[in-house]
């Protein structure tokens, strides 16, 4: 699909409308999910339920045309019931292939920390392969693929906590909080008033091609590498000028954050109709691509620490790199 950086950004404007005529607010949420579409990545969302999680996703998947399955988890899940299994037929004496419900276009995986690990890494391999192998077989996903998964911070009862491993394959984590008065307004009317029915504006081949088009997004290199550093800070403060945080934190992100916020300033970039990155993309992103990814100290849990707030220190120490003259003739040119 040759089309150009403006129609683009119109194709992603239709999509964004389309499910705003259903999700009241939610824009920044939003905005991270296109994100990770884009990008193609996973999101991990904490919020209190009743904040359109599901809803959100399940219009998206309307609007592009896509398929849309949803997984609760619960204790009693096993690895089968979300990649599929081998069954036997008695009558063909044979056994017979049954997929399971991650193979779609978008996988909401809601309420993930109630189910044990060994179903939470069931989700491993299908997120960072795309496939899935049953008994020796390989089998692909379809394409474009995108986890969500959902957890709920005020009930810890029966909840497991996620590995970190598979914390780290998630792009984004995502904190939705509850909509304002004009919005909870809103969402009253539309919820008991007519029913609006979702158009699809856009193909799952669109779609793709937006995500071809999402890897040719110019980086510069001063980007990257401050994307380099922020993550590097977070693994040695000491090399950095950070030493007095070093007691913190106990673990630091992974080369998959320098690779998460990379990408997810091109979608951003991309987005907003740009053909290149400016560093106000990456910078929007740093708190959601780490906040996960960090595993504070006993010390830093005691004294009141916070992922969050490591990150903004850690982020008024690096500085940001100025917008190189190669955007302004690439923005003139455009």
């Amino acid at each position: 699909m040759n089309t150009t950086p403006a129609e683009q950004a119109q194709l992603m404007e239709r999509i964004l409308y389309e499910v705003k005529r259903i999700v009241v607010g939610q824009d920044r949420f939003l905005e991270r999910v296109m994100v990770a579409m884009l990008a193609q990545g996973h999101l991990l969302v904490e919020g209190v339920p009743g904040l359109a999680k599901t809803l959100t996703v399940k219009t998206l998947a309307q609007a592009v045309r896509g398929h849309f399955r949803r997984i609760q988890f619960t204790p009693d899940l096993v690895p089968a019931d979300l990649v599929g299994t081998r069954i036997y037929n008695q009558k063909t004496f044979e056994f017979s292939t049954t997929l399971g419900p991650v193979f779609t276009n978008l996988l909401l995986a809601d309420e993930i920390n109630r189910a044990p690990a060994k179903v939470q890494s069931a989700l491993l391999e299908v997120m960072q392969e795309r496939q899935v192998t049953i008994a020796g077989e390989t089998h692909r996903v379809p394409e474009p693929f995108l986890v969500m998964a959902t957890q709920n911070p005020i009930e810890t009862e029966g909840t497991y906590p996620l590995p970190e491993a598979q914390v780290d394959r998630f792009m984004m984590k995502v904190l939705v909080d509850y909509p304002t008065d004009e919005e909870e307004a809103v969402i009253v009317e539309r919820v008991t008033g007519p029913r609006i029915d979702i158009t699809p504006v856009a193909t799952t081949e669109e779609l793709a091609a937006l995500q071809q088009h999402c890897r040719q997004v110019y980086v510069d290199p001063s980007l990257v590498q401050y994307a380099v550093k922020l993550v590097s800070a977070t693994r040695r403060p000491q090399d950095h000028g950070l030493g007095e945080w070093q007691r913190f934190i106990t673990y630091g992100a992974s080369p998959r954050a320098t690779i998460s916020l990379t990408e997810g300033a091109r979608a951003l970039a991309l987005l907003r109709g740009r053909t290149y990155a400016l560093p106000e993309d990456m910078t929007d992103l740093v708190p959601d691509v780490l906040r996960h990814r960090l595993v504070l100290s006993y010390e830093g849990l005691a004294e009141g620490w916070t992922s969050d707030a490591l990150i903004e220190r850690i982020m008024g120490r690096i500085p940001v790199p100025a917008k190189p003259l190669a955007h302004e003739a690439m923005a003139k040119a455009a």
